[in-house]
This record gives structure tokens, sequence and C-alpha cells, in this order.
């Protein structure tokens, strides 16, 4: 049995904070408004796995309405969702992600973010895709106010 998931998640850009996509630290003057690390790649692909699976959304398992995950690293909080999915009988077979940000240029990034992602996920380096696209000038991303990410997962159930 096979199940796909769709994930996608926005921040707000500020001045003055620390940028952290796909696991991995990047150099920028502006990062996420959020109660989490704000790791919007991350956060868009646990809300994918856990649509996949039929597990509801990622502010239902972590509210930021709860002091416990302010500031929280969400390389943590994707690796609770996969233990979860695994102990359910579910393996990931691929994922593909896009994440959208007029600055900064993210390709020399890319790859350690998909190698960062593939060993949290238990796969192989290459059934782990990142992209990064720029707003082109408009909208949210275009102006530097916004950064989003999409991601879709495939999961099948493990036999038994």
């Amino acid at each position: 049995m096979y199940r796909v998931g769709l994930g996608h998640d926005r921040h707000r850009l500020a001045a003055d904070r620390p940028l952290v996509i796909g696991g991995v630290s990047v150099p920028h003057e502006k990062g996420p408004v959020a109660h989490s690390d704000g790791d919007v790649l991350l956060h868009a692909l646990t809300d994918a796995l856990l649509g996949a699976v039929g597990g509801g959304d990622i502010g239902e398992w972590f509210p930021d309405t709860d002091p416990a995950y302010a500031g929280a690293d969400s390389s943590e909080l994707l690796k609770r969702v996969i233990a979860t999915i695994r102990e359910r009988g579910w393996s990931v077979v691929n994922v593909d992600c896009t994440v959208f940000a007029q600055r900064p240029k993210l390709s020399p990034f890319k790859p350690a973010m998909a190698t960062h992602i593939a060993r949290i996920l238990g796969v192989p380096d290459d059934a782990v895709s990142v992209k990064a696209k720029t707003g082109e000038g408009v909208g949210s991303v275009g102006a530097e106010e916004a950064i989003d990410a999409h991601a879709v997962v495939l999961v099948t159930r493990d036999s038994d």
C-alpha cells in the first residue's frame, strides 16, 4: 500500500534572526518569525508525512501555544514524527521539496539539506530532492517578507 502526503509552510521574515532550512544554518540577515526554530522546509515535510498516514498536522503535534516547543529544533520534531510513523508500520519511499525564497540563493546548501533529511528519514540521499525557487520579485516571497516551502512524500506500508 502506498500513500502520498502534501505539506506546506510559510513564515514571515525579520532582521537579525537565524535562518535554518532543512536542518542547515544558512547565513542571511533575516530569519523566520516562529515559535520554534522556524525551519520552513522541515515543517512542510513534517506536515506531508503526517498527512500521508492520516496523522493530523504539525500544529496538533507541536502547538505554538505550548512553551515546551519555544525555540524547538525542527529536526528533533521530525525525528519524533518519523519514529511514530515507523511504529505504525510505514516507511518513506521518497521526498520532493521546494523552498521559495527571494534571497539568499540556496543552491550551495541544497545538497546538505537533502543529506540531513535523508539521514532523519532513513532513506538514501537520492530519495530526497530539494529544490529552490525565488519569488521573481512578486508577492511576500518576492518582497523578502516571507519564506515558503512545499513537500510531497510517498510512504509505503511495511509488510507484516
